[in-house]
Formats: structure tokens, C-alpha cells, sequence
């Protein structure tokens, strides 16, 4: 009777895991929308920007506690083209990685994709000197798309249509860059290569108990970026943040820290202007650091989370941007107390630094 019970439950654990598998599927969009120009000297680059995203996904089926957790949301990898038709923007082409999260019964669904970007017409200052929106030819690519969905209208095939808001920038490590945003239509239709999509909540799994301490973060964010004069060259800097954070439960915890931002580009563009605009009454020996407090969000998924903050610099003698910063990236975990990060640090719309960090949540 033992080795019967016994057998019963390996061939039950047997099939609940076939039946959890990750599946396959594909959407293809097709894009038409505006380029949005954020500043004034930006309104020569608009255009009516079309082209095409194509995503391939890992469907989750519960196979692992998150997948439940978020609604069984998808992951997988992007490929975005896009024309501005714009002679000075020209065409640009990104890929990464990708999440769609699902709401109202999955018909709709929410796109969060990161990568990197590839621009055909960069800033030349002979050839193409009017493009101050991209310095270089690689660049940071984010997209955030909201669209109805609707799987298996005929067969395995499905539509969906909606909107995507993208955004190219090189994080200034490279001036000019100001950057591109484009908001578009969306209309695609999606494949799904499994047979059953079928998705069940493991309710025997033991949840976990996410009432943590308040734990305390250190984090060492670095990279290159260049002042905004243009050709004045690429020089490293130093983001330095101590932070604590307070997970309240499954998907959330709320940050409160201050960090040093010790940007060395800064150096000589203090020198720029106090020589170039003498009417400022700029000190040439102006400190450069700058120190700011902030309150951040971030959202667990699995080894991955997402993360977005807010700033206030309560000291900056050299005043060149707005008082508030934000931030917004992802964290990679490799254990519950080590890990790296990727980011982008703007001022609103004007990126000053893509920053690759490592930290350690004590």
C-alpha cells in the first residue's frame, strides 16, 4: 500500500510538472506614432516615427513561485526597429530583455523591455551636426507599452493593439544627448507554440514569509560620461549610496538614503564656464561633488528586481541642473545580500549617466 501511495505521488509530481513547463510564444507589432520632442532646440527632429517589435516569450505556467505571484506574466527577449523618418534622426534598431504582466483576466497587458539601441545617423559635426539628440551610435533603449491582448482567436494565433512609449539615450556618456522619446500605436498579432495554455496556482506550496528587518544597503555605481560640451572628453565617476529599505511584503520594499556623487566631468566644465560665461561669476575652483537624499521603490520579481528613486541634492555649489534627480533600473541578485545593478540617472528628461553598480543588503 506504501509503494502505491508512493507511486501515486511521483506520477502526480510527474505530470503537475510537465503541465507547469515554460511554453513558447511570439508577438509581432507593427508601430506608428510621434517623435516628442522635450525641448525647444529638439523641434526640428520631429516626424511620424513607424516601424516593428517583435517579442519572444517564455510563458510561465507556475513552475516556480513568482510565476503565480505576478499573474503568470511572461519574459523573453526583444528586437525593435524604427524609423523617425526624419533626415537627421535617421533609423534605430534595439534589443534586450523584456517582461509583460497581465491584468483584468490577461487581457491586458503591461510591456516593460531594457536593452541597447543602435542609431544609423548619429551627431557629426560635419555631416550631421543638427542631430543633438543622439551622440553616439550605441545607446540605452527602454520601451513601456500597454495593449489589450487577445490569445487564440483562431487557433494558436491571437491579436493585440495598443500603445508603446519608447525612449533611445546614450546616458550622456557620450554628448550630445538629449535623447528621443517616441509615443506609438500598436497592432500585432502573437502565436502561441505549446497546446495547452492552461495555468494552475500550486496551493500545497509553502509561501514564504516576507517580513523582513529593515536591512541597510551599500552601493558603489560607476561608468563614463562626458560634460555637455560637446567633444570635451569621457571621464569615469563615482555614485555612492548608503540606503535603508523596508520589504513589507512578497513584491515591495521602500528605500530612504543618501548617496555622493562624485562626477568628474564636472571638473573642466566648471572651468567651461566660468571662462565662457564670466557673467555667472562661476569660481573656477567650485566643488564639484554634489550630495544628495532620496526615497526609492523597488519591486521583487524573482533574482531580478526593478527599481525606481527620487532625489534631492542638499549640496551642489555648482549648480548646472535642476535640484531633483531620478533614477530607474534593475538589480540582479545573486544571493539575498550581493548584487549589481544597471541604471539611468536623469534630470526629468536629460540623462547625465548610465550607471553599472555593485551593492551588498545587510
Amino acid at each position: 500500500m506504501r509503494e502505491l501511495c508512493l507511486l501515486f505521488l511521483l506520477v502526480s509530481s510527474t505530470i503537475f510538472s510537465q503541465d507547469n513547463k515554460d511554453t513558447n510564444a511570439i508577438e509581432v507589432s507593427f508601430l506608428r506614432g510621434n517623435v516628442l520632442p522635450h525641448t525647444t532646440d529638439l523641434y526640428h527632429l520631429q516626424g511620424h516615427a513607424d516601424g516593428v517589435l517583435m517579442s519572444f516569450l517564455k510563458q510561465t505556467h507556475g513552475k516556480d513561485e513568482w510565476h503565480s505571484a505576478y499573474n503568470f506574466p511572461d519574459y523573453g527577449v526583444y528586437f525593435e526597429y524604427q524609423n523617425y523618418n526624419n533626415d537627421f534622426l535617421g533609423k534605430v534598431y534595439g534589443t534586450g530583455v523584456l517582461y509583460n504582466f497581465y491584468f483584468l483576466k490577461r487581457n491586458l497587458e503591461l510591456k516593460i523591455a531594457q536593452g541597447i539601441g543602435y542609431a544609423t545617423n548619429p551627431y557629426d559635426k560635419v555631416e550631421n551636426s543638427k542631430n543633438k539628440a543622439f551622440g553616439s551610435t550605441l545607446m540605452a533603449n527602454t520601451n513601456v507599452g500597454l495593449f489589450y491582448k487577445k490569445e487564440h482567436l483562431i487557433d494558436k494565433f491571437g491579436l493585440q493593439a495598443g500603445f508603446l512609449f519608447t525612449h533611445f539615450s546614450n546616458g550622456r556618456t557620450k554628448s550630445p544627448n538629449s535623447g528621443i522619446n517616441s509615443f506609438l500605436v500598436n497592432v500585432g498579432v502573437n502565436y502561441d507554440f505549446s497546446k495547452n495554455n492552461s495555468r494552475k496556482i500550486d496551493t500545497v506550496a509553502v509561501k514564504k514569509n516576507f517580513n523582513e528587518s529593515i536591512k541597510y544597503n551599500f552601493i558603489l555605481r560607476s561608468g563614463f560620461n562626458e560634460s555637455p560640451v560637446i567633444g570635451s572628453g569621457q571621464y569615469p565617476f563615482y555614485h555612492i549610496s548608503f540606503f535603508a529599505d523596508k520589504r513589507f511584503n512578497r513584491k515591495s520594499a521602500l528605500q530612504l538614503g543618501t548617496e555622493l556623487f562624485l562626477t568628474n566631468s564636472f571638473k573642466d566644465f566648471i572651468k567651461y564656464k566660468s571662462i565662457a560665461y564670466p557673467e555667472l561669476n562661476i569660481d573656477t575652483n567650485t566643488d564639484y561633488k554634489r550630495v544628495g537624499v532620496f526615497v526609492g521603490y523597488e519591486m521583487f520579481v524573482n533574482k531580478i528586481s526593478l527599481e525606481a528613486q527620487v532625489g534631492y541634492y542638499v549640496y551642489r555649489p555648482f549648480v548646472n541642473d535642476i535640484a531633483i534627480y531620478d533614477r530607474i533600473g534593475f538589480k540582479y541578485h545573486f544571493t539575498p545580500k550581493v548584487y549589481t545593478s544597471f541604471s539611468v540617472k536623469t534630470h526629468m528628461f536629460f540623462a547625465e549617466a548610465l550607471e553599472f553598480g555593485v551593492g551588498v543588503r545587510l
